[in-house]
């Protein structure tokens, strides 16, 4: 299993500044267009290697690789003791099952304990921590982070925030500035920030406490998401809902800016629109109820990740497709051209790779992958 990330690489997170031997088109290597294989150490002892199936956390100027069966250490690259292009194999990490990366805090999950370690300065501190009882699930503690023992941690202080028991839940997506939640029954509740719709209960208001989504009640869901001011959810059948701000096309639907761009671009006409369509007449800026979002081709969606402005998901065939903000490079189509339809980043089947997951930083996209099987 191999990562390819794309997309916001200010700080070297997905290939270091002053290689000339990646044959990926950039814009003075700061913006990749193209999917790019990841770097990490492959001899370092202790370490990530290429032998042992990965996984990622990004956040936006530094991205964590670590093993899944939790034998190696964690290892940073970006911006790092206050230099880009750095790479940091965290040693105190040994053992960890998990691994979450913001700005600010690396924290770690390990069959006894959480950890939570400010990345600040050059000087890891640990600033929160808590025991959890490993007899409780044949491998601790079952839920991934942000989730710990009767809470989740936050991307600031206080670190850790409590959760009712009685909410069962089993995955927790932060947003910039709220939080989706899914419990064990596939119901989905949401709270914090309002503003934006991303709360999916019809308003713009916030809410303090985790509310359910009533709109999806009944609908049986699997996965949660949550970007800077959009959400988004799969349902058991693998039907894909996304509800919140659209301004760059991050929900799939219809958006002022992107048809203006197009029109301005003189392109023949705005992706998906009927002919005598106009920005005024079809776009959404603001979306808050959930809403179904059709990719063409896709009957099944399985995994989906949101960014700061952008949207990317995988199909049950191993595609992935992506929608809304551009800018950086971050929709992985070669440009770096915005779009609120669905695009299969065509990439990945051209070169026989399969994807298996996508996580999206704020500005950027990592899509792990294998090789694909030739008889289908």
């Amino acid at each position: 299993m191999s990562w390819y990330g794309f997309g916001f690489n200010g700080f070297g997170q997905i290939v270091a500044h002053g290689r000339e031997d990646t044959g990926t088109p950039c814009v003075n290597q700061v913006k990749v267009t193209i999917p790019t294989a990841v770097e990490f150490p492959s001899k370092c002892p202790g370490s990530v290697s290429k032998g042992r199936s990965l996984q990622l956390s990004a956040s936006w100027s530094r991205t964590a690789l670590f093993p899944v069966q939790g034998d190696g250490q964690v290892h940073l690259t970006g911006f790092l003791d206050g230099v880009s292009s750095s790479q940091k194999d965290i040693t105190r990490s040994s053992g960890c099952l998990d691994a979450q990366i913001n700005e600010r805090y690396l924290t770690l999950r390990f069959p006894d304990k959480v950890e939570c370690w400010s990345c600040d300065g050059a000087d890891m501190e640990l600033v929160w921590k808590t025991d959890q009882d490993s007899s409780d699930t044949p491998q601790g503690h079952s839920a991934q982070l942000p989730l710990v023992p009767e809470g989740y941690i936050a991307h600031g202080p206080p670190l850790f925030r409590p959760l009712s028991v009685q909410l069962q839940a089993v995955s927790l997506a932060l947003g910039s500035g709220h939080a989706v939640l899914l419990c064990a029954t596939g119901t989905i509740y949401t709270w914090g920030n309002g503003s934006h719709g991303q709360l999916g209960h019809g308003s713009l208001v916030p809410e303090e406490e985790p509310r359910v989504v009533e709109a999806l009640w009944g609908v049986p869901l699997r996965s949660v998401a949550a970007g800077g001011w959009h959400s988004a959810c799969i349902g058991e059948g693998g039907d894909l809902y996304m509800w919140g701000w659209n301004e760059s096309g991050q929900l799939g639907l219809p958006s002022r800016r992107c048809r203006k761009k197009a029109e301005q671009n003189k392109e023949t006409g705005p992706p998906g629109g009927q002919q005598g369509d106009t920005a005024e007449d079809v776009c959404i800026s603001i979306q808050s109820f959930p809403a179904l979002v059709d990719i063409p081709r896709v009957s099944e969606v399985k995994r989906v990740s949101c960014g700061s402005r952008h949207t990317a998901a995988v199909s049950s065939e191993g595609n992935l497709y992506s929608w809304g903000w551009g800018d950086y490079g971050q929709l992985g189509h070669g440009t770096l051209c915005s779009s609120d339809e669905p695009c299969l980043v065509d990439f990945f089947p051209t070169h026989g790779l399969r994807v298996e997951d996508v996580r999206c930083g704020p500005w950027n996209t990592f899509a792990s992958v294998t090789t694909a099987d030739p008889t289908g």
